[in-house]
């Protein structure tokens, strides 16, 4: 449930109060228990919850075992930075409903709960359906379940999110 903040960024950035509930989101709160796992492609520092760090490091591991290169993109990300983003592309000429194809609302992304990571690898654009087609790709599929991880946004997915191969999360 929204609380009166909350409610007043959804007003803001135009998301009807019900969204989430008719598109089945489940409702993320910020982590509390936030680790540092290094920067991320850009240079910026990441954060994952506790549990999801130390299940990425093994992964990593593991795939750099393989000879196959993980890396992050993008881990914890709060409420408000969340509705920045959004914020953002509505100020370029976006529309609410296409941003909502590929942002979820804030407090409605797996990214709040520092469970979600998305990965990139050398071989491939960060964030693009390309990633599909990479080692890395391959790889996750095949062994990211041992680590506790999923893809969340698979083709045609039940969300209305599109198609997001690079984003993975820790089963709750």
């Amino acid at each position: 449930m929204l609380d009166k903040t909350q409610q007043k960024i959804f007003k803001d950035l135009q998301i009807p109060y019900d969204y989430a509930e008719k598109k089945g989101l489940l409702f993320y709160p910020d982590a509390t228990d936030l680790v540092d796992v290094g920067q991320n492609i850009f240079g910026l520092s990441q954060y994952l919850s506790q549990k999801t760090a130390l299940a990425w490091e093994k992964m990593v591991l593991a795939s750099s075992n393989d000879d196959v290169s993980l890396m992050i993109i993008s881990g914890f990300r709060s409420f408000e930075y969340q509705a920045s983003l959004i914020t953002k592309k509505l100020k370029k000429g976006s529309s609410i409903k296409q941003i909502l194809r590929v942002n979820a609302p804030p407090g409605y992304s797996q990214h709040h709960a520092g469970i979600a990571i998305d990965i990139g690898t050398p071989d491939s654009r960060p964030l693009t359906e390309e990633f599909e087609k990479s080692m890395a790709f391959d790889w996750l599929v095949k062994n990211a379940k041992y680590f506790g991880f999923c893809m969340t946004y698979h083709r045609d997915n039940k969300y209305g999110f599109m198609f997001e191969p690079w984003h993975w999360a820790l089963k709750e």
